[in-house]
């Protein structure tokens, strides 16, 4: 049974759209980025998606062990550079797509190691799916939050082995991601900082997803900005303000947590390839996020 918060969320990424997307196949974009690395279900608008130049740049798959399983990973980083910072880049629920590693780009040209894993290829290919519902269902529900935190630990170790600084290290993740950026950085002790676009806050407790971001607010190891939308009908603003209130009640690091809410964005406001973007407050968002991670020790 799909969990109910997840449908929440996810159907805000279809502006007056069915779960179904009207996407049945999916548009073939590996050129760029080689074999694993296909475009999300949703549609590709080629006017506005965003494309960063990767010359200079040492970018494409990796392979990351964890505990004996090979996680794929895309990797981008300045060439031939050493003890750099690093940053997680986790993806919405369609997986390590042409967007998502196009974000890992543009962190690596801003000087850094960026590592955005596939972090619930074990459950099945995200990327191989033309209906939302199913997706949800027969994927992204059945990934364990134990199970991420694992995934993120390894790729913070292969990192520092790779050319990464493990004493700056920070982390993003929009949506899905968003949601694990907030319980990541009260997990591991090597989160400077983190920056969460969108990601739910508040909802059911499952066996596989036992904690919400509020349960965990106050036990941030760094400090989480907030990047959330004011039209976002899946994330309710009142979350917001619960978790306000209960990273005030926390450690310092959560106190030093902010929140920007953009009133008229909706939800995925980030993503240049859907409708769903918007330019300035996505803009907006990363001059924050490189301006945060670089006020918290992350540059």
């Amino acid at each position: 049974m799909m969990n109910r918060d997840l449908e929440t969320e996810f159907k805000a990424l279809l502006p007056g759209q069915s779960t179904e997307a009207g996407a049945t196949r999916r548009t073939a974009l590996k050129t760029a980025l080689g074999v694993g690395y296909a475009a999300s279900v949703m549609p590709i608008m080629a006017q506005t998606a965003i494309k960063t130049p990767t010359d200079g740049l040492t970018a494409g798959e990796v392979s990351i062990d964890v505990k004996g399983f090979k996680m794929p990973a895309y990797r981008a980083m300045p060439a031939g550079k050493k003890n750099l910072p690093v940053v997680l880049v986790l993806s919405e629920i369609f997986g390590v797509h042409e967007h998502i590693a196009d974000v890992a780009n543009r962190f690596a040209r801003a000087g850094y190691l960026a590592i955005a894993p596939e972090l619930f290829v074990r459950q099945g290919d995200a990327q191989s799916y033309g209906e939302m519902a199913k997706l949800i269902a027969e994927v992204i529900s059945k990934v364990p939050d134990a199970q991420v935190a694992g995934d993120l630990d390894a790729a913070v170790a292969w990192a520092g082995a790779n050319g990464g600084d493990l004493a700056r290290v920070g982390i993003t993740g929009f949506c899905w991601g968003g949601r694990q950026t907030w319980l990541y950085a009260a997990h591991s002790k090597h989160i400077k900082a983190g920056v969460a676009w969108y990601g739910r806050i508040v909802g059911d407790r499952t066996e596989l997803t036992p904690k919400n971001p509020i349960d965990i607010a106050g036990q941030l190891h760094g400090p989480v900005l907030g990047l959330y939308g004011g039209a976002d009908t899946g994330i309710p603003l009142d979350g917001v303000e619960k978790m306000k209130v209960a990273l005030a009640a926390g450690n310092t690091a959560a106190r030093a947590s902010q929140f920007v809410v953009y009133p008229d964005a909706p939800h995925a406001f980030h993503a240049d390839y859907r409708p769903s973007y918007r330019k300035e407050a996505a803009e907006d968002g990363w001059r924050r996020c490189l301006a945060w991670f670089k006020q918290h020790g992350v540059a």
